[in-house]
Order: C-alpha cells, then structure tokens, then sequence
C-alpha cells in the first residue's frame, strides 16, 4: 500500500501535483483536475515500453493491483475542517512550516491591496485583533494576518493556499468564502498591477514541462499518490471527472449512475459499438474501458500512472474482458494505430498549452476517416486564460504541475488549425461538475480518520481540502466550466 507521496514539489513537499480525470479529473481558478501518469522512463512488466506504444487489438497483460481499501462511510455530514492542530512536519512541508521573510513595507503594502480589494466583495473578512473587512456575507476568520499578508505578498494565491494549509485562516463555510473569490477573480488585482504581471507572478518550473518524461513525473506525483486514497471519496466506479445527473442536488448514491450516464453519452457520441476499434487516451481506473468493452468494442487505453493502470487491469480481469481491453503505460504521442473512435477524459488540461496542437494532431493522425471524438474537457474564460498563461499556481505546485485549463476558444481554435477535425456538438454542464466536487469533498470530510490510517498528515488533508473546495467554487462561480466535445472527421473526396 502507498501510504505517502512519491514525489517533491519544487518546495520539497512530499504531497500530490498536477486538474484534470482518471477518467480524468477536476480543478479551479487557475488549475484543475485530469487523468493518467507514471514516473519518469520507466515501462511496467508486461506493456509496451514508452516509444512503442502498441496499434489496436492487443490483448492485456499482468501485474500485481492495489486494490482500494473499500472502508464504509459515515452517515455523519460533511462539516468543515477543524482548524490546524498539529504542527506540519517541516521535513514534508518546509514551505509551510516557514513564513516567507517580508520587509514591514512589503506587509504593509500587501495588507493594503488585499484589504482594498475585499472591501468591496460580498465576504466578511475577520482579521484577528484588527477588525473586519467586506460588504458581508460568508466568513473568513484571519487567525494570523502577519503571516497571512507575508505570505500573500511572498507569493500571491500560492501564498494564500499555503496560508489555509498552515491553519492562518478559516472559513465556516469554505466553498462559499471561495466561491465569491473566484467570481471576483479577474478584478482582484488591481489593473495596473495585472499588466506587470509577468514581472511579480511566479513562472512555471522548466523541469514541469509537458515533455513526454516531464508529463510521467507530473502525472506520477498526484496519481501515483495511492489508489486507497482515491477510493476513499471516490464511488464505486472509481471515476474522476464529472458525472451528469438528472437533478440537483445531489445525493451519494446517485454519484455512479451519474457517472456511468456521463460514459455512456461519450461513448454514443463516438458511436461505440459491436467491434469499433476503440482507443482511449488516459485510462483513469478503467470504467469507460469497461463499458466500452461490454458493448462489444475492442478498446486500447493508454495511461502514464502506473498506480491506476495495476488497478484498472485487475477491474478488466474480473470482469472477464482480457480479450478486448488492453491497457498500455504509453503516453499519448507515442500511440500507434488506427481507430474507429477516440475518446480522452479530462485529459487535456494536463497537456500544456504549447502540446495543446501536437495533442489535437495526435487524436487526428489516430482516428480513420469517417470515425468520431468524444473529448471532455475542464475550461475557463478564455481572457482568463491568456492573462493566466504563464502563471504558476497554487494547483501547480501542490496538486497538478504541468497543468493547464483550455477556453473553448483555444480548443475550436486548435483543432482547427492543426487538424481534419471539425466540431459537430458541444455540451457545458459546470453545475454538474460543482455537484460532483462536493459530493467529493463531503465524502473525503467524513472519512478523514481512514486518510490519516494511510499515511497521510493533517497537512495534506487540509491541502486536498482546499483543493476540492477551490475546485468547485470555480465551477459555482461560472469562472470553469466543463464540456462534452464530439470532433468528426469526414472520408477524403475521392
């Protein structure tokens, strides 16, 4: 059982990175959930290795799973978080244990510009021992506004992340404080600071990069976490991404038929069917190939993390469909083959812009003439997204690095240019994503004790925490939303 991260942020914290699902996965303001991952130059017993990726109708083969825990829920309700009691362990988390030096001008500056820019917000901002800022609304408690605004002023939202996960702030209601944040996002800089962006903003690691070895790394260290992990607030079907639902709101026990309803339209989008040759890219644990292959497909699913791949294998043993599912540890440039249909899962946000062509001339170069895409992807506004491009984040560093949310613009825009693809529908459902996200992070909530069994410290709860309510106050807010893309490529005129 992995009971710890396997890898380090560029402070040196062993914690998660990278979002987009497994099927794929989720996000906010400025990152987001996604899907596949393994380390670096390393291929599993029993695949092809990175470079040789197989063409379609291989057979799968064999390693050793890790299965989820499966411990049952609470019926207890999903409260906030209780404020930071123990210390964070400065081996693990050095970046959290040390608040940045900051001159007093800088924190006087800061504290400034962050009580100007809340002052006309619908929130109630306490700040210990000297008063309260905000039109009202939901609240958040600063517990040390020293360390809050030096740590703000050190490294902007990065700095407001590390900030909740070193217990300086609260909020009785976390989504809601979150939420009017991100509706706020593009006015919370002032202008003149938004155009000296590229001076202030902290710049993506080169080593982050989505190179074929850089995309292993980063999809290793938040999928390789630990599939018990996952499986404590994921349902049954261990899906990742959004579910549809047929209303709101939702219940628990509605979560797998809303996933299985969203598979299932992908999969009618892309007309699978009795033997469509089916190529999946970013497994996640393996439930769209499994219902891919009840239909009759034959379906080859690549991933990067070799966590999920072990995982969604012994799902495809136990059903009993070795012979028309394979799944290969491949990245996505280095798949062989042609296919009736494509379908990826929230796979995209972890491409990065700059692979953003080779990844749309990859689903072209694969798919036959006449055959179909079904592709769901995270997305943002895509002002936003120009304005944010090269921006490091909090999501970057902590849950996703090397990620990036598309605007629809960038994704019509780059088929496109770059491909015989053409779009022939386009579905938002961002509610659904919101619902999804908080039946998440209620789920992770009560089951905090068995997190805690695995390995993983107050510290990364309230990190994870932050992460899934950022994530859905980003889709609350209308800043994301998620969509259901069908991509068609006709037959060449004769």
């Amino acid at each position: 059982m992995t009971t710890a991260p396997s890898r380090t942020t560029p402070g040196g914290h062993a914690v998660p990175a990278g979002p987009t699902d497994p099927e794929a996965g989720a996000v906010v303001a400025e990152g987001a959930p996604g899907r596949h991952g393994a380390p670096a130059g390393q291929a599993a017993s029993g695949s092809t290795a990175p470079g040789k990726c197989p063409a379609p109708r291989g057979r799968t083969g064999s390693d050793t799973p890790r299965t989820p825990a499966g411990r049952p829920a609470t019926e207890a309700g999903a409260a906030a978080p209780a404020a930071l009691t123990a210390p964070a362990d400065p081996a693990r988390w050095p970046d959290i244990v040390t608040v940045p030096p900051a001159s007093r001008p800088r924190t006087a500056v800061t504290a400034a510009l962050v009580r100007r820019a809340l002052r006309g917000l619908p929130l109630r901002v306490r700040f210990a021992g000297s008063g309260t800022e905000g039109l009202g609304g939901p609240l958040l408690e600063v517990h040390d506004p020293a360390a809050f605004h030096a740590r703000i002023g050190a490294g902007g939202l990065v700095g407001f992340g590390e900030s909740y996960m070193a217990g300086e702030w609260d909020a009785p209601d976390l989504v809601a404080a979150l939420t009017v944040l991100a509706g706020n996002a593009a006015g919370l800089i002032p202008a003149p600071l938004q155009r000296l962006r590229g001076l202030w903003a902290p710049r993506h690691p080169q080593e982050e990069r989505n190179t074929p070895d850089g995309s292993r790394t980063n999809i290793s260290r938040h999928y390789d976490l630990s599939n018990d992990l996952f499986a404590l607030f994921l349902d049954d079907t261990l899906s990742y991404s959004s579910a549809v639902f047929r209303g709101f709101p939702a219940g628990w026990d509605l979560l797998p038929a809303a996933q299985h309803r969203k598979i299932d339209r992908l999969l009618d989008l892309a007309g699978v069917g009795e033997g469509t040759r089916l190529l999946e890219i970013g497994t996640g644990w393996g439930e769209l190939a499994l219902r891919a292959a009840a239909r009759g497909a034959r379906v080859t699913s690549l991933t990067l993390s070799r966590e999920q791949r072990a995982l969604a294998r012994e799902r495809v043993r136990a059903a009993g469909l070795e012979d028309r599912v394979r799944i290969e540890l491949c990245d996505y440039r280095e798949a062989r083959g042609e296919y009736d249909a494509v379908v990826s899962v929230e796979m995209i946000e972890a491409v990065g812009a700059e692979f953003w062509p080779e990844y749309f001339r990859t689903l072209d170069a694969r798919l036959s003439p006449g055959g179909r895409v079904a592709l769901q992807a995270i997305t943002m506004p895509h002002e936003r997204m120009l304005a944010t491009r090269d921006t490091f984040t909090w999501i970057h560093k902590y849950v996703f690095p090397g990620g990036f949310i598309p605007s629809t613009t960038a994704i019509e825009e780059t088929a496109r240019d770059h491909t015989r693809l053409r779009v022939a529908r386009r579905d938002a459902f961002g509610a659904h994503y919101a619902e999804t996200l908080r039946l998440w992070r209620e789920r992770f909530t009560e089951r905090a004790d068995d997190v805690e069994a695995l390995g993983f410290d107050e510290t990364f709860r309230r990190l994870w925490t932050f992460y899934l309510a950022y994530s859905e106050a980003g889709f609350r807010s209308g800043y994301l939303d998620v969509q259901q893309y069908l991509f068609t490529k006709e037959n060449p005129v004769r």
